[in-house]
């Protein structure tokens, strides 16, 4: 019997990632059943689409694949093929992927016109990301007014950080006007932490650090499952070394590459996220994969240099939270890449992390020998399902 459904959106500049998740019965989480893509919002779209058990799922019509130039042809791509090819059921509801809440929304929200008009003046604060997550949400309630909406940020779960945290050092008028610490990748981390006893058999151990190791990459501390300080702040740019992005960058490089390289905001904007990071560094690739096989030495030069910067973040968040129990590995490249796990884990043993090279090498869960200080994990993330979750329970489906 086919079950209403919930869909999931992340829509970026060109491209809107998608899932039909079932709703359970009453205690049971949803299930998913489709994930996909549509991609190349702007030129040649794809579109990709597999059900719960990774197979195929036919595309859509031929006729359907005219140039689609924006979220709202996207959408309507989408929609009219989830008609014909979803688990069958009712729609019931959408929930959105929404990179910043700004300083007002700490948990999931049910979008209603006035809450959407605030979201969209947060834009500013994540211009790479907010506009196109709340693209999506005003396209979809243009075409679906009845649908219920509901919004999911990445940065709720940092709410719980400490003043001092979160502070930036500069005068009480930049703090009223929304310059803070914010953190990012938070759906990522509520997932880890809720599936950690599941996923390993134990309780989220009291001080845990968790790497989303992807294209955008970010590291939190944790303590009593909740989030005490992250390595992103302000902006996605921060923090650590990414596939494009620089992370963290003394403030006197940004004055002299606008005094003396004449660089304006647009070219320092294009510069620190799209040029830099591991394809900065390595003038080959901001993709792991193509790093780690690359014979060349400034390949290995920029994977060295992502590990060491890793490594010194973990020996930050442990002094903010008091030491260490658990680190855990979790975004494509925290998931995938046994060698970056094992650089990092190596380069921690003075904090008594004791590397398991064959549980390391097939993949977890336990990176490390049991009972052997500190331990390190891999688990992999599933935002989509958080997002289904909170979808539910706001509006009680």
């Amino acid at each position: 019997m086919s079950r209403d459904h919930i869909l999931v959106l992340n829509a970026g500049s060109s491209s809107i990632k998608f899932a039909q998740f079932c709703i359970g019965e009453p205690g049971s989480p949803p299930a998913l059943t489709i994930d996909g893509q549509v991609d190349g919002i702007g030129g040649t779209v794809r579109f990709a689409a597999k059900d719960q058990t990774g197979a195929a799922l036919p595309d859509p019509d031929d006729r359907e694949f005219e140039p689609i130039s924006d979220h709202r042809g996207a959408l309507s791509l989408l929609l009219a093929w989830m008609d014909r090819h979803g688990s069958g059921g009712q729609l019931r509801a959408a929930g959105h992927r929404v990179v910043h809440g700004g300083g007002r929304f700490h948990e999931p929200v049910h979008v209603d016109p006035e809450t959407l008009e605030t979201l969209e003046t947060f834009c500013h604060l994540a211009p790479h990301h907010q506009p196109h997550n709340v693209a999506a949400i005003r396209e979809l309630m243009g075409q679906r007014p009845d649908l219920p909406q509901v919004a999911c940020f990445d940065t709720a779960f940092h709410a719980t950080q400490p003043t001092e945290a979160v502070r930036l050092p500069l005068p009480e008028e930049y703090w009223d006007k929304g310059l803070r610490r914010y953190g990012f990748h938070g759906l990522s981390y509520e997932y880890v932490t809720s599936a950690f006893p599941e996923k390993t058999g134990t309780p989220l151990p009291a001080r845990t650090i968790i790497a989303h190791l992807g294209n955008g990459a970010s590291m939190c501390a944790v303590k009593e499952g909740k989030s005490m300080a992250t390595t992103m702040g302000f902006s996605t740019l921060d923090g650590l070394m990414m596939g494009t992005r620089c992370g963290t960058l003394d403030p006197g490089v940004l004055i002299y590459l606008m005094g003396s390289e004449g660089l304006d905001t647009d070219a320092l904007e294009d510069l620190l996220y799209n040029r830099s990071g591991l394809l900065g560094a390595s003038g080959i690739s901001a993709d792991m994969r193509v790093l780690l096989a690359s014979n060349e030495p400034e390949a290995a030069e920029a994977v060295r240099q992502y590990c060491y910067r890793i490594e010194r973040e973990i020996g930050s968040l442990a002094a903010a939270i008091g030491g260490v129990d658990a680190l855990i590995f979790t975004g494509g490249i925290g998931e995938n890449a046994a060698s970056i796990r094992a650089a990092v884990l190596r380069g921690m043993a003075w904090l008594g992390f004791a590397l398991d090279e064959a549980a390391n090498e097939a993949g977890g869960a336990r990176l490390t020998h049991k009972n052997a200080g500190p331990q390190a994990w891999v688990i992999d993330t599933d935002e989509q399902a958080v997002i289904a979750r909170h979808c539910s329970r706001v509006l009680g489906l």
